[in-house]
Parts: C-alpha cells; sequence; structure tokens
C-alpha cells in the first residue's frame, strides 16, 4: 500500500480545564491582532483590551510623553504619522537591505539603525522628562560651595528628544502590551501562550519573533501556523456539528496586504496540508486604495474641490487620504453585516468641508471586483497545483476581516467552480458579530485552544516535541489512496471495465499512519449457504462529469437550440484488489413484510481496518451477535 510523508497536525483532545494554568492564545497579524482564553466553560472565547476592542490595531504612536497602542495609535496616523508605527509585524527578522525603498510611508520612516549594521529601525521624536529638582536641605555644605535652597526647584518642562527603536523592540511593545490586557481579564499572570505566524514566515523570522516575545516576558508555547490555528477552531465540536470528521477543507486567509491560501485534509481532527501558497500585494489594502479613489472622486464631484489621493504628494491630500482610510473601515463593516448602503462620513476632509458619502453592495462589488478575481483566479491555481477538484472540497474557512464581505463569498464559490452544497461561514449564517465563525477571531480561539492542549498533556519530552516544529516526532506517513470493501455485483456498473458492487471506503486518502478504523453495515446472504464475501481494494478518488440537457425556456426552444450542463459527481478510478475474504454467516434475519426486501437474509458485519506505521494492512471482519462468524486478512506495505 502506498504512502507519502507529509506534516503532522494536532488532533482534539479532552481538556480537563480546571487544572489548566492561566495561558492565552495570540493571533499576532500585520494588521490586527487579537487574544483568546479558555473559559471555565471549556471554550476558547476572544476577550477584549482595556479599551473594548477585540480587534486591536497593530500600532503603536508617541505623542509628547504619552505612548497610544492599538486602535488609539492608529487614529494618530492622521495627525502625528510621522511618530506612529503601523505594519511592522512583516519586518521581524529582515535586514534592512532588504526592506524595499517604494515601502508606503504613512507611518513613521524606517531608517538604518545607527548602532547595529544593516537593522532596520524607526525614528520617532518623543518627550523626555526633565530631571528631578535637587532636594531641599537645612544643612550648609562642608565645603566651600554654595548650600542648596530652603525652597524646591521648580520642575523644568520636558525635554523633546529623539528615540531608536528596532522592529523587535516595537514588536516586544506591543506583544507586552496584549499580555498585559489578558492578564487583566485573567487577574492572574500568563504562563504560556501560542503565538500564530504566516507558513511563510522563514526561520529567522520566527525565531525574530519568539525573541521579541520573550523580551516581552512571554513563555512561547508554540508558534503555530496560521492554517493550523483555524484547523484548532474547526475541529472542535463547536465549529460546526453537521459536517462530516473526514473532509478537505480550504482556508482563505486574506489579510491587508498578502492572500495566503491552504488546502487542508482533515481526518477525524488530524490535519495535514496538502497545499499552500502565497500571493503578496492581494488583500484589504488594495480595496481601501479602490475604496479611497472612489470617495474621493465623489468628494471633488461634490465639493469642485480637487483631491488626488493614492499616491499623494500635497499635505493636505496625503492627511485627507488617511482621513479616509479610517473611516472606510467602518463603510467595510456596514457592508459586510447588511444587505443596504454604506456610508463614510469624514469631518473636515479638506479645506474645511465635510464630506458623507454612500455607496451599495453591487457598486461596492464593482469597486473591488479585480481582488475578488485574483483572490478566485489564486485558487483555481491552488487546487490545479494539488490536483484537486473543487468538487472534492467540502468546506471554506475564512479568516481576516476583509473575508467577511459577502461579495468575495460569491465570486469564490462561482469563479473557482465549488459545488453548490459546499459548506461555509456564509451558509450557516455565523459570519459577523465575533461568534464562532467570524473570520476575525478565528486564528486567536485556535491558539487558544492549542495552548490548552499543550499545558494539559504531561511533561514528557518526546510528546512535547511534537509540538516543536521541523522535528521526526512532527512529520508522520499517510495513505495516499482510499482502503475499502467491496461487496461484488455483477448487476451493477462497471469500474474501469471492471465489474463492481457496494463500495464502502474504510480508511480515507491523507490518512495519518498508524490508524484504526471500524465500519458496521449490513450484507445479504442466500438462505440455502448464507456465505457472502468481501474484497479489499484501494481506489483512487476521482470525479466523473456527466452532461445532461439543460430545461430549455421559451426563447431558446423557438430557436431549436438546446443546451447542455456538465453535472459533476464523486467516484471511485483504477481499483487495486488487495484481497477478498470469504465467511459463512452464522447469524442472520428474513425480512418480513410485503416491501422489496421482503424474504431476503441479511446479517450485520463489522469490518476493522488496522494500517500500520510502515503502511501494513490488517482487516478483521466479524458478524455482530454473540457467536458470529470472524476472519482475517493481512496486506503487507508495497
Amino acid at each position: 500500500m502506498s504512502s507519502k510523508t507529509l506534516p503532522n497536525g494536532s488532533a482534539e483532545a479532552p481538556i480537563e480545564v480546571s487544572s489548566l494554568p492561566p495561558v492565552v492564545g495570540i493571533n499576532f497579524g500585520n494588521t490586527y491582532a487579537s487574544i483568546a482564553v479558555f473559559t471555565k466553560e471549556g471554550l476558547a472565547e476572544c476577550i477584549a483590551n482595556e479599551d473594548g476592542e477585540r480587534q486591536i490595531a497593530c500600532a503603536i504612536a508617541f505623542h509628547g510623553e504619552e505612548i497610544y497602542i492599538g486602535n488609539q495609535a492608529k487614529s494618530q496616523l492622521v495627525k502625528n504619522s510621522k511618530n506612529t508605527i503601523a505594519g511592522f509585524r512583516n519586518l521581524l527578522g529582515k535586514k534592512f537591505s532588504e526592506i524595499p525603498q517604494s515601502r508606503s510611508t504613512t507611518s513613521a520612516p524606517i531608517i538604518q539603525h545607527p548602532d547595529i549594521v544593516d537593522e532596520p529601525a524607526y525614528k520617532v521624536e518623543v518627550l523626555q522628562p526633565a530631571p528631578s529638582p535637587l532636594p531641599t536641605s537645612n544643612v550648609t555644605s562642608q565645603l566651600n560651595t554654595p548650600a542648596a535652597s530652603h525652597a524646591p526647584t521648580p520642575r523644568s518642562e520636558p525635554i523633546p528628544a529623539e528615540r531608536i527603536l528596532s522592529v523587535s523592540e516595537v514588536a516586544t511593545i506591543f506583544i507586552k502590551s496584549l499580555i498585559q490586557s489578558a492578564e487583566d481579564f485573567l487577574g492572574k499572570k500568563v504562563q504560556g501562550a501560542v503565538i500564530s505566524a504566516p507558513a511563510w514566515f522563514s526561520d529567522i523570522q520566527r525565531a525574530a519573533l519568539e525573541k521579541a516575545a520573550s523580551d516581552a516576558g512571554v513563555n512561547i508555547l508554540q508558534l503555530l501556523d496560521e492554517a493550523g490555528a483555524a484547523a484548532a477552531t474547526t475541529t472542535t465540536d463547536v465549529w460546526s456539528t453537521d459536517l462530516q470528521a473526514d473532509r478537505t477543507q480550504l482556508v482563505v486567509d486574506l489579510g491587508s496586504s498578502s492572500l495566503s491560501l491552504s488546502l487542508l485534509s482533515i481526518r477525524e481532527g488530524l490535519t495535514y496540508v496538502l497545499a499552500s501558497s502565497s500571493i503578496a500585494n492581494v488583500g484589504g489594502d488594495q480595496i481601501d486604495d479602490k475604496l479611497i479613489k472612489f470617495f474621493a472622486a465623489d468628494f471633488t464631484k461634490k465639493t469642485k474641490t480637487p483631491l488626488a489621493v493614492c499616491p499623494s504628494t500635497d499635505i493636505q491630500d496625503k492627511r485627507a487620504e488617511a482621513k479616509l482610510r479610517l473611516a472606510i473601515e467602518h463603510t467595510k463593516r456596514t457592508i459586510s453585516a447588511s444587505p443596504g448602503a454604506a456610508t463614510c462620513s469624514v469631518e473636515s476632509l479638506k479645506d474645511g468641508l465635510d464630506y458623507t458619502g454612500s455607496i451599495n453592495r453591487m457598486r461596492f462589488d464593482m469597486v473591488a471586483s479585480t481582488v475578488y478575481t485574483a483572490v478566485a483566479d489564486s485558487i483555481v491555481a491552488l487546487l490545479a497545483s494539488a490536483a484537486v477538484d473543487a468538487h472534492e472540497v467540502d468546506e471554506i474557512v475564512y479568516v481576516g476581516g476583509t473575508t467577511c464581505l459577502p461579495g468575495l463569498d460569491e465570486r469564490i464559490c462561482l469563479g473557482a467552480g465549488f459545488n453548490e452544497e459546499i459548506e461555509t461561514p456564509f451558509s450557516r449564517g455565523t459570519v459577523v458579530g465575533g461568534g464562532v465563525g467570524d473570520p476575525t477571531t478565528i486564528l486567536a480561539r485556535g491558539c487558544a485552544a492549542q495552548a490548552a492542549l499543550i499545558s494539559s498533556i504531561s511533561e514528557d519530552a518526546e510528546l512535547r516535541e511534537a509540538f516543536t516544529r521541523d522535528t521526526k516526532a512532527n512529520r508522520v506517513r499517510a495513505t495516499t489512496r482510499t482502503l475499502g470493501v467491496l461487496l461484488p455485483d455483477s448487476a451493477a456498473e462497471k469500474i474501469d471495465n471492471k465489474p463492481w458492487g457496494v463500495w464502502v471506503p474504510v480508511v480515507q486518502k491523507e490518512t495519518a499512519l498508524p490508524v484504526r478504523r471500524t465500519v458496521s453495515f449490513d450484507v445479504g446472504i442466500t438462505e440455502e449457504s448464507k456465505r457472502f464475501a468481501l474484497e479489499v481494494y484501494e481506489v483512487k478518488d476521482a470525479i466523473r462529469v456527466e452532461k445532461v440537457q439543460a430545461e430549455v425556456d421559451g426563447d431558446n426552444e423557438e430557436d431549436g437550440e438546446e443546451d447542455e450542463i456538465e453535472i459533476k459527481r464523486k467516484t471511485v478510478a483504477n481499483p487495486v484488489l488487495l484481497g477478498a475474504l470469504e465467511l459463512e454467516a452464522l447469524l442472520g434475519i428474513k425480512a418480513k413484510g410485503k416491501g422489496p426486501q421482503a424474504g431476503k437474509w441479511t446479517t450485520t458485519i463489522e469490518v476493522q481496518f488496522i494500517v500500520g506505521i510502515d503502511g501494513d494492512l490488517e482487516v478483521d471482519v466479524k458478524e455482530v451477535g454473540k457467536h458470529g462468524a470472524s476472519g482475517q486478512l493481512r496486506v503487507p506495505a508495497h
């Protein structure tokens, strides 16, 4: 039996909540971050910081002696952009020479660190506290120096100064604020955290992220790939009870500046990455740029005041662009949550003129259509590279606030050719509102669940090693084809020109080894011999395309035109016989009544497949009931 090696995922396991230490999960994005904890009810919940924000902007601003973090810092981009730092996560672990000089300058400029070679840094202006005044004294100096004044010296004004911060230092300040928010919520000191990281992060960038977190006083339990964090959430019972335990899942992670796609195979809670891709310059920022141009043109049309944006050189235009960029966050949220029109309101946009504009969902989707198309095309390319048909994908999971847009979901489902019955958060109605299906909370919830899982396991070194990246412990072999049993029937349809029958899959492809699977079903037996046969096959899952006649409307019927449509159905191909078993049933029942099964004999059997870590197969068949028949088949690995 053929097999291949794939990176191992994590399985859902029962967790004793009462014995868990205070641990958290952190989704550390380039634009927004979020925190989740494992509650007493056994659920991973996204919590708010002291400002009531569950989606915390990854921004830090310096204004005088004050430091703003989160959404308060993001609002500083309008009037204090030179002292506001945003979009710093993706710069972790990079050299100054590796950063494009054309990078956006809407925040504090990136400079070469004056003391560290080829190290990027930020330069901001701050106010340092003035030196403390001299204390009063009643004792005259024994030396020939003037005595200190009996009156306190007035405190002088803060001193303007420049502060140089490396990217790692900025990340440390931000992560420390996240941990502080978690500790305020829990009322305890956080003892460990799982932090999400993009799959495309290099080892150097991961090490830089770990260092920044360690400097913030965080005990890193694991840096979890974003696809793994999504799987940790979507394999729990609270995600959906209608989904099959064995399914193929597509994770669409649309961030502000990049698109990450992951095709996952989920088998009883174990997750494997079948294919993945990352596309730069496809993300929410592109939609923002198009919306800013749309509203800027509307402002110019209404006020006759020219407004140049994306890019702009005039200081007033830059400030107006920053105001619009903040305002359209509310516009996008409204479009995501309501089928009606959304407004964009900015006070004193330019030259003291206020602006209020609106956009309906149809116009919004037209403005963002190029981004939608780029995402759908990238999905098609990913499926083609993995040799997976769109109809084989059972579920789509969206990650990131931009994926809350209904128009994007419609374009993906239609443009990539998915089955109409495919599961998405939109089909379940759980997209917005902070629930389990909310794309903005999935990664943080998954990290919290993983943190709870790691904390609940024993201190066994080998078990702990399984959560370390790129070690032998977290790489396993998996089946490449589906294994199952066939109940032969000469009257059934033929597969690959061979007689076929009733096919019962037992072990799906991409299932981790070793594995044990058991199925039960009824088989027909004759009244005379009571014998039945089973054949063990491995098959390739395939898609069968059928052309059927479409319903013809009145116009086409007059023209004599006949349209055909293609319907895709799941099937199997290239069956390989591994062995067969023939048993005589010792038990059985005769169907009564007047139905089509009346007078026929059946018995219930249980089939168990055990596939070893080396690929050897053991099949146990037994009749359900006391003193039933049983048989065994062994197939060596091949």
